[in-house]
C-alpha cells in the first residue's frame, strides 16, 4: 500500500512554517518514507518456548518457513534480536512433507536487565521475496534477594572527572624562553652600556677624553712586559694632547723645553692660572720620559705608577685653571649633551623595536609552517568557527529511541505542530542549532505507531532534498554512501554541496550539507542533516567531527 497523504503532511508543515529565513527550522520535518511493499500469503511464523524469564536465563527463539525444494531461505543473523542478546544459533532443522520443506531455525536468546522486551519484527528471504515475523514480548524478572544475609549499601557518589589537561602550557613556556633570549640578546647588543667607539670618544670633550685614555692605559700590558718606551710614549701623549687643545695649540709638536717655557709664560701674562709646582711637576715628567724614549732609561715600575697619578692629578688641575666658559658656552654645550644623549636613546628604540617586531615575525612564520598560516592569524585575531571547533563540546542522546550526538552547543527542541490527520498515527521529535547562517545541524526522530512492511529510504532521502529546493537551496550536487556508526549501526549518507539563500534576500552562498538517515523496526525512521558555508575551513572539521560521534541507541520498551 502506498500512503500519499503522508508524504503531503511533510510537504505542508515544512512549506507552511512561520519561518521564513534559511535556518535549521526549515528542516524540522523531513519526508520520511514513501513506498509500501505488499505482503503475500503466510509462509513464515515465529514462537517462543517461555515469555517469562530471570536476568540471564536462556529463552528459545524458533522461526519456521514453509517452502518448496526450489527456493533460497536466507535467516536472520547478527544483531537483530535487539534488545535481546543472541547466545547460541543451532542448525536449521528441516522436515520433509511431500513436494514442501518446514525449515526451522533455533535461536538461544537472552536479556542481563529486568524490564519488558520486545523481540523486534525478524525479516525472512524465502526466494526473491521478504517476509516479517511478529513481534514477540518477553518480561525478564529480577532474582530475589535475601536482604536478611546480604548486606545493603548506600549508591556511591558521583566522581568527578578532571578534564584532561591541554598542551598550553608548553606552546606558553616555548614562546616565554624565546622572549627571555630576545629580551637578554636585545639588552645585550642594544642597552648594555658597551666600550665607546673611536667615533664616539672623539666627540668627547677634551677633559672626559684625556680620563678616558688614562683608563685604557691602565688596561694595557706595557707595565707587565715592562715596555717603559711605550707606556711613557701613551702618558705624555695624554697630556699633551690635553694642553694642545686647551691651553697651547703647539703642545704636541713642542720640545719638553719649548713647552714649560709657553707655560710659564702664559702663566705670568695671567693668561694660565697654573702654579708653579704643577708645572714642576710636568717639566719632571716629561723630561724622564724623554729619558726613557731616547736614552733608554729605564725607571722602577712604581715610579712610572706614580707618575700616572700624577699626570691624573695635573690634568684635573689644568682644568681648573683654564677660565671660566660663558654662560653661553655652558649652555650650548649642555644642549649638544642632551641633544646626543636623545639620538643614542633613539637609536635604541628604533633598534628595539625592529628587533621585537623581527622576533614576532619569525615566531608567527614558524608557527605557521607547522601549523598553517590562517590557523595562526586565525589564533591571535579570533574566529568564531575555531572557538566552536575547540571550545566545550556537548554529548547528548536526543530522541526516543535515543541518538548519542555530540554538538558545539545543545540542540534545542522544536515543537512543530502536528495535524489532525496524522495524530496518534506517529510521534516527531526534531532537535536544532544554527549558528548566523554559518552552520545549521537539524535532528529529527519519527516514530509510526503501527510497524511497516518496507521502508524505503531513498524516497525518504529524495523527499529531504526535495525540502530543501523548496526552502530556496540551488544546483544541489548529491552523492551516497553506506554508513556506520561507531557501534555498529547502519544507514544512508548523503553528501555534496548546495547553494542557500542569505536571509531573506536572493543572494545565494555556497555550502556543502550532510544528510545521515537511519530505519529500524520499520517503525522508525531518525535523519541528522548538517549544511555549513563552503568558505570555512573549521566548519568541514566541526560537521566530521559531528558524524563521526553519532551513534544510535536501541530502545527498551517496558
Amino acid at each position: 500500500m502506498r500512503t500519499d497523504g503522508f508524504n503531503a503532511f511533510n510537504s505542508n508543515i515544512l512549506l507552511g512554517h512561520t519561518c521564513k529565513v534559511w535556518s535549521h527550522k526549515a528542516f524540522l520535518i523531513l519526508f520520511l518514507f514513501s513506498c509500501f511493499i505488499g505482503t503475500s500469503q503466510e509462509q513464515v511464523a515465529a514462537t517462543i518456548d517461555s515469555t517469562t524469564i530471570k536476568i540471564g536465563q536462556q529463552i528459545n527463539y524458533n522461526i519456521s518457513v514453509k517452502t518448496d525444494s526450489t527456493k533460497l531461505v536466507v535467516f536472520p543473523e547478527g544483531k537483530s534480536f535487539s534488545p535481546l542478546e543472541i547466545i547460541s544459533s543451532y542448525p536449521i532443522d528441516t522436515l520433509q512433507n511431500n513436494d514442501t520443506y518446514r525449515l526451522v531455525k533455533k535461536y538461544g536468546l537472552t536479556q542481563f536487565d529486568s524490564g519488558q522486551y520486545t523481540i523486534p519484527r525478524q525479516k525472512v528471504l524465502v526466494g526473491d521475496k521478504t517476509f516479517y515475523t511478529d513481534s514477540l514480548q518477553v518480561m525478564v524478572n529480577t532474582i530475589a534477594v535475601d536482604t536478611t544475609k546480604q548486606g545493603l549499601y548506600d549508591i556511591k557518589p558521583i566522581i568527578e572527572v578532571e578534564k584532561a589537561a591541554s598542551n598550553w602550557w608548553k606552546y606558553a613556556l616555548i614562546i616565554l624562553l624565546i622572549l627571555a633570549i630576545a629580551a637578554f640578546l636585545v639588552y645585550w647588543f642594544i642597552w648594555r652600556k658597551k666600550p665607546m667607539t673611536e667615533k664616539e670618544i672623539a666627540l668627547l670633550p677634551p677633559y672626559d677624553r684625556a680620563k678616558l685614555a688614562l683608563k685604557k692605559l691602565d688596561e694595557s700590558p706595557y707595565l707587565e712586559q715592562q715596555n717603559l718606551k711605550d707606556y711613557y710614549s701613551e702618558l705624555t701623549f695624554i697630556i699633551r694632547k690635553y694642553l694642545d687643545e686647551k691651553v697651547y695649540d703647539r703642545a704636541l709638536e713642542s720640545t719638553t723645553g719649548e713647552l714649560i717655557d709657553r707655560l710659564n709664560l702664559l702663566k705670568d701674562g695671567n693668561r694660565f692660572g697654573i702654579s708653579n709646582e704643577d708645572i714642576e711637576n710636568l717639566e719632571r715628567i716629561l723630561r724622564r720620559a724623554d729619558l726613557v724614549k731616547f736614552a733608554k732609561s729605564a725607571p722602577d715600575i712604581e715610579l712610572a705608577k706614580l707618575d700616572r697619578e700624577t699626570i691624573d692629578a695635573e690634568i684635573d688641575h689644568v682644568k681648573e685653571a683654564l677660565p671660566e666658559p660663558t654662560e653661553e658656552e655652558k649652555l650650548l654645550d649642555e644642549q649638544y649633551r642632551k641633544a646626543l644623549a636623545r639620538k643614542k636613546k633613539r637609536r635604541k628604540i628604533i633598534l628595539t623595536v625592529i628587533s621585537g617586531i623581527a622576533l614576532l615575525s619569525a615566531i608567527y612564520v614558524g608557527f605557521s609552517l607547522k601549523y598553517g598560516f590562517v590557523y595562526v592569524k586565525d589564533t591571535i585575531i579570533g574566529h568564531e568557527s575555531k572557538e566552536l571547533l575547540e571550545g566545550t563540546w556537548v554529548t547528548s542522546e536526543y530522541g526516543a529511541p535515543p541518538i548519542t550526538i555530540s554538538t558545539p552547543k545543545v540542540l534545542g527542541r522544536e515543537q512543530i505542530p502536528m495535524p489532525k490527520a496524522f495524530q496518534g498515527k506517529m510521534k516527531v521529535n526534531t532537535f536544532g542549532y544554527e549558528n548566523l547562517g554559518r552552520l545549521s545541524i537539524v535532528l529529527s526522530n519519527v516514530v509510526l505507531e503501527q510497524p511497516q512492511d518496507s521502508l524505503d529510504l531513498n524516497n525518504v532521502i529524495n523527499g529531504t532534498l526535495k525540502t530543501l529546493e523548496a526552502k530556496g537551496a540551488q544546483n544541489i550536487i548529491t552523492k551516497t554512501e553506506k554508513f556506520t556508526t561507531p557501534n555498529g549501526a547502519e544507514g544512508i549518507k548523503t553528501f555534496g554541496s548546495l547553494e542557500f539563500p542569505i536571509g531573506e534576500s536572493d543572494d545565494l552562498r555556497s555550502g556543502k550539507y550532510a544528510l545521515l538517515t537511519f530505519t529500524s523496526e520499520n517503525r522508525v525512521i531518525q535523519q541528522i542533516l548538517m549544511t555549513w558555508r563552503n568558505d570555512d575551513v573549521y566548519l568541514d572539521d566541526i560537521a566530521q567531527r559531528v558524524i563521526n560521534a553519532v551513534e544510535l541507541v536501541k530502545a527498551k520498551e517496558e
